[in-house]
């Protein structure tokens, strides 16, 4: 009877509460939750107020009334319709840009890939040629380009206006290394069209923008290389596997992920560079009396072409991307 009633005693008496423990990835997660927060509170507070108003702008017509401050006045598609039919200047140049996007894209990524294998060898001074292609990236960003944009020497000595060849013609001419006719006599007598000619001697000629702008994609490609487990690699030997089927049976699958990684990477950084022209151009249709509208109406036109090509360039990407798995 007594063990009876001690029994319910027992079951009386609440359980305590026990917290459960949380995972390692619920803690990590809400440490990178406090490590962006920065980033999301100034994107709140500074530049989205920017973005909303930016879209009411491309919507409207500012007027300045007599007393001062200004008033908007609602016109609908007219801002897009004038930046895409009466300015013939904004098309122009965006085709171009997107021409100019075909050719170094592709050009950078590859470039940037094979310079990664090289540098992934076994070799001396390894750390000291990958500082180098790495060097081009920091001079191009921050104080050292604004430096660099302002040195009148090196401007000059770029577009070739302090050497006198005696020929007034074109300045173009002076700066390209060959020619599509050099490329010709080269592949004379191969079934190779004007068009694979025209497109090599162009990267030829870009050659140095192309070292410049590939030294984050070279570090990330050097990432996915060092990732692969070399027993893989061993085990290719001794089944007698060539250097080119090694690459394409297994770096190119295992560093896919970077390719996708880089190309996206790649088409922000050349859309959003100070040197792109239609960044130019929109900047100056900014500055031009009563343009504060049309360069609205131009930049998200020119976004929404941006996010269209990556979600075009991600999703056939997609399809091509091995993902290894880890358990």
């Amino acid at each position: 009877m007594q063990d009876t009633q001690a029994v319910k005693s027992d079951a009386a008496v609440p359980a305590p509460n026990k917290k459960k423990p949380r995972s390692l990835n619920e803690v990590r997660s809400r440490a990178g939750w406090i490590y962006v927060a920065p980033f999301i509170l100034g994107f709140l507070i500074i530049y989205l107020p920017i973005i909303v108003d930016s879209i009411i702008y491309s919507f409207n017509k500012i007027n300045t009334p007599p007393g001062g401050g200004y008033e908007l006045e609602f016109v609908g598609w007219e801002n897009y319709g004038e930046a895409l039919f009466v300015d013939p200047g904004f098309i122009r140049t965006l085709i171009t840009s997107l021409q100019r996007m075909l050719f170094d894209i592709p050009a950078t990524v590859i470039f940037a890939l094979f310079i990664a294998i090289l540098l992934n060898q076994k070799m001396v001074g390894r750390a000291a040629f990958r500082a180098i292609f790495f060097i081009p990236v920091i001079l191009s960003t921050g104080i050292i380009e604004k430096i660099d944009m302002g040195n009148i020497l090196l401007s000059q000595m770029a577009s070739g206006q302090m050497i006198d060849t005696g020929d007034d013609s074109s300045t173009d001419t002076m700066n390209q290394i060959i020619s599509a006719v050099d490329i010709a006599r080269l592949f004379r007598g191969m079934a190779i069209g004007d068009n694979l000619i025209n497109y090599v001697s162009d990267l030829i000629n870009n050659i140095f923008g192309i070292v410049n702008r590939s030294g984050v994609q070279m570090l990330i490609f050097l990432a996915g290389l060092q990732s692969i487990s070399p027993s893989i690699y061993e085990s290719c030997t001794m089944e007698g596997a060539s250097a080119w089927e090694t690459f394409w049976k297994i770096t190119f699958p295992m560093v896919s992920p970077m390719i996708l990684v880089n190309a996206v990477y790649t088409i922000i950084d050349s859309f959003t560079s100070n040197k792109n022209v239609v960044m130019g151009y929109i900047d100056g249709v900014y500055k031009s009396t009563g343009g504060q509208e049309i360069s609205s109406a131009m930049s998200w036109m020119y976004f929404l072409i941006i996010i269209g090509i990556i979600g075009a360039v991600a999703g056939l990407l997609s399809i091509y991307v091995f993902y290894q798995r880890r358990d």
